[in-house]
């Protein structure tokens, strides 16, 4: 998944980023409120992690604002990223808000990390219709281990090469465009280009043969994973 993380405490921060990104996710975090609203507005993402209580800019005396503002503004423009509140526990009128305002969930402060990746999972199943167990053919993908199966046999994936085939089976049969793929699997600092992309798919079709599953190249559309016919 490609995430926004806006979070203004800096350790908080700092052990979020490191977690989402071992758990496989690219991430992009803001520290104050303009910051991400530029993130949010020039980028899609898969999922976005919003603290409410934000500096409005960067600086010691800026005032302060309301991830709420964030939030509203996303959903009077019509998108519909799924968007995770981070809150105190017992700030029930904070949590409240948030959800009056179009939030998807929330979680509270402080983060229990692995509660943070079961609430992303559940947010992914219920916007792209996936499942933590996908299977195709004879091809597993379990999302909560990050590991892939043919015939109940192990492959290992490098990361990239993981991520690339998770986009393709989010959810399983749907085209995937380059620049989709693109802007899923990279960041601000690191872009994944078409020839590298190009490259992924070939390793991944030489790994998947024998699962009765294939990637077709859609000319113009992008790539198609497929069971293959009988």
């Amino acid at each position: 998944m490609r995430v926004l993380l806006v979070e203004d405490d800096q350790v908080l921060q700092t052990i979020m980023l490191k977690s989402l990104e071992d758990a496989g996710h690219r991430v992009d975090h803001a520290s104050h409120l303009d910051q991400a609203q530029h993130f949010a507005f020039v980028q899609s993402y898969d999922a976005i992690l919003l603290d409410l209580n934000l500096p409005q800019r960067e600086g010691a005396n800026a005032p302060m604002g309301s991830g709420l503002t964030l939030l509203r503004e996303l959903r009077a423009r019509g998108d519909l990223t799924p968007v995770l509140v981070l809150t105190a526990r017992n700030r029930t009128e904070e949590r409240i808000a948030g959800l009056d305002a179009g939030a998807d969930d929330y979680l509270g402060k402080p983060i229990d990390l692995a509660e943070l990746e079961a609430r992303l999972r559940a947010l992914a199943r219920r916007t792209s219709n996936t499942h933590d167990i996908q299977r195709v053919g004879e091809l597993c993908l379990d999302r909560k281990q990050r590991k892939v199966f043919i015939n109940n046999s192990e492959l290992v994936f490098p990361a990239r090469e993981y991520e690339v085939l998770s986009q393709l089976m989010t959810p399983p049969g749907k085209t995937v465009s380059k620049k989709e793929m693109s802007s899923k699997l990279s960041d601000f600092d690191d872009v994944l280009g078409d020839n590298a992309l190009e490259t992924f798919i070939s390793r991944l079709r030489k790994k998947i043969q024998g699962s009765g599953v294939s990637i077709r190249t859609l000319r113009g559309l992008g790539y198609l994973l497929e069971e293959e016919k009988k």
